[in-house]
């Protein structure tokens, strides 16, 4: 155990001047701005605010900074980007610290002749497939949309879907090995090869323990992920489907077959609200992100060409839209695979359409951070259930039945919803509901958001009244995901992961949290665990 455990002072001032000790000064901040940017996410402010920032630079600094904190009383709230929608690193009590893994972004070792790289946990998900997309090489699930600033020790800490996952499943399923700082300092590492790790099993799979924890357990310091041969080849297809229960249909079908690396599918709602941002033909650099996906110039500038044509109207305006992006060692595998999916598609009612967004989601696949609010600047607000695929259309129904039923409040308060889908692997779909609503942006906005375009959007005024009806919605579409045993990614302290625990199942949770973090001080109150006053989560 660190020798920092020992003789730690609990009080504020003489805490910060270990930190400072520790990690330098220039990496404690309690600057009142970034305490209240480090205590809310996308949804809502914590319980309370955290009183330090902590930056550290390395795995000993890591360490250390975790035992100074804990040796003194504090609870530790670890934060990745900041993208969290779920409560899942906001302070619920007094005596909190932030740690924030931003500094700890190196790629540490590209390895290609065992194939696995590892990185500190703050690398994110574009700077890793940058560094190793000139080698020919990337992990079989290579990030989320939010890449850009989503960083890989979150996406483990919340799980992923999106690049590669149709293929692959989530962000955990690429892990081969993790680095975990514990509560009391210790380092603990997960998979076969000590310091060296090349392979994920021998014995129980610890490393699964630490994927999808919210950070309860400990904190990721350093991850080793698979690497394969980037596919030589791409394909795309859109579609559009007169429902949305046609359309998840469609998908469960595309995902049975097992041939689509990812999928994008939208309703009517989300269309519009996309259409209503700047035109992607219009942009310049996404058209020459297009031609260079392609294998020559010529190619290259037809793409292009035909995003342009497609523009703003190739998809029908009360249409359900779904875009499929295929990959492949061959061409004619991914002709193949293009060509069953078009098969599922219009059996179950669609209609092909210019793939436009197919080809950008590709050509671009971490834009900018913008559209965390709308196109008024509203408020915005996702919530998702993974459902198998027999039943998602039935999800979907029952959804739109909570929404139908409050349609007048909503339309009073200036509400509006949409759903995003995509599937994971052969087993599952993703359908997650989004809100838009009038309300006052936060500093997590701010901070998100390129300024020339946060520059461009209105103000809106404090709502409270909207918000809590959006809060209310919320919690109902909460229990339709209960009552069809969903599963869900960023568990945080919002979805009822505990009640999905039979006893002995529920029994062991606790019991790998008491042995790992004694003193509960590890992100309490996540995953359902005891919260800071000795109550459930």
């Amino acid at each position: 155990m660190p020798d920092v455990m020992a003789n730690i002072p609990n009080s504020l001032p003489a805490l910060r001047e270990r930190l400072r000790e520790i990690v330098g000064a220039d990496h404690v901040s309690d600057d009142a701005r970034r305490l209240d940017l480090h205590s809310a996410d996308i949804w809502a402010h914590g319980a309370a605010t955290v009183e330090l920032i902590v930056a550290p630079r390395s795995l000993s600094e890591l360490s250390d900074t975790v035992a100074a904190a804990t040796a003194a009383g504090y609870h530790i709230a670890p934060r990745g980007a900041g993208m969290s929608y779920t409560g899942g690193y906001v302070a619920e009590a007094n005596r909190t610290i932030s740690l924030d893994l931003s500094a700890m972004n190196r790629i540490l070792a590209i390895r290609p002749e065992d194939m696995v790289v590892t990185v500190e946990a703050g690398c994110t998900w574009a700077a890793l497939h940058a560094a190793l997309a000139p080698l020919g090489l990337r992990t079989p699930f290579w990030g989320a949309m939010s890449g850009l600033m989503s960083t890989i020790g979150g996406g483990l800490s919340q799980l992923n879907a999106m690049f590669g996952a149709g293929h692959y499943g989530t962000s955990a399923e690429s892990v081969v090995a993790l680095t975990v700082v514990l509560a009391d300092g210790r380092i603990l590492r997960t998979g076969a090869g000590g310091p060296v790790p090349f392979y994920r099993h021998y014995g129980p799979d610890l490393t699964g323990l630490f994927c999808g924890d919210c950070g309860a357990f400990g904190v990721k310091a350093e991850i080793t992920l698979r690497l394969m041969q980037a596919p030589e080849h791409e394909g795309y297809a859109s579609f559009s489907f007169p429902t949305g229960e046609s359309l998840l249909r469609g998908l469960a079908g595309i995902a049975r077959a097992g041939i689509a690396a990812e999928s994008c599918g939208f309703d009517p709602g989300l269309t519009r609200i996309r259409m209503r941002r700047a035109s992607m033909a219009d942009d310049a650099k996404t058209l020459g992100a297009v031609v260079a996906r392609e294998k020559s110039l010529v190619s290259g500038l037809a793409a292009a060409a035909r995003v342009v044509r497609g523009g703003r109207s190739f998809i029908p305006e009360d249409g359900f839209p779904l875009h499929l992006v295929f990959e492949g060692r061959s061409a004619a595998g991914v002709s193949h695979d293009v060509a069953a999916a078009k098969r599922i598609a219009l059996a179950e009612g669609g209609q092909e359409i210019e793939p436009t967004i197919a080809r950008v989601i590709r050509a671009v696949p971490f834009p900018p951070l913008n559209s965390v609010l709308g196109p008024d600047g509203e408020r915005w607000l996702p919530i998702h259930g993974i459902v198998p695929l027999s039943r998602a259309a039935e999800l979907f129904t029952f959804i739109e039945g909570v929404f139908a039923a409050m349609a007048a409040p909503f339309a009073a308060a200036g509400i509006s919803t949409a759903y995003l889908f995509t599937h994971l692997s052969t087993n599952a779909i993703i359908v997650e509901p989004v809100f838009y609503w009038p309300e006052q942006r936060a500093a997590i906005h701010e901070a998100a958001i390129e300024p020339a375009h946060l520059a461009k959007l209105p103000v809106q005024p404090a709502n409270p009244e909207a918000t809590e009806l959006v809060r209310t919605a919320r919690v109902r579409v909460l229990d339709v995901f209960e009552r069809f045993g969903c599963a869900h990614f960023q568990i945080g302290r919002t979805y009822p992961y505990h009640r999905s625990c039979d006893n002995a199942a529920w029994g062991l949770i606790a019991a790998a949290k008491t042995y790992l973090d004694a003193a509960g001080a590890m992100n309490p109150g996540v995953l359902g665990l005891a919260r800071t006053d000795g109550t459930p989560g």
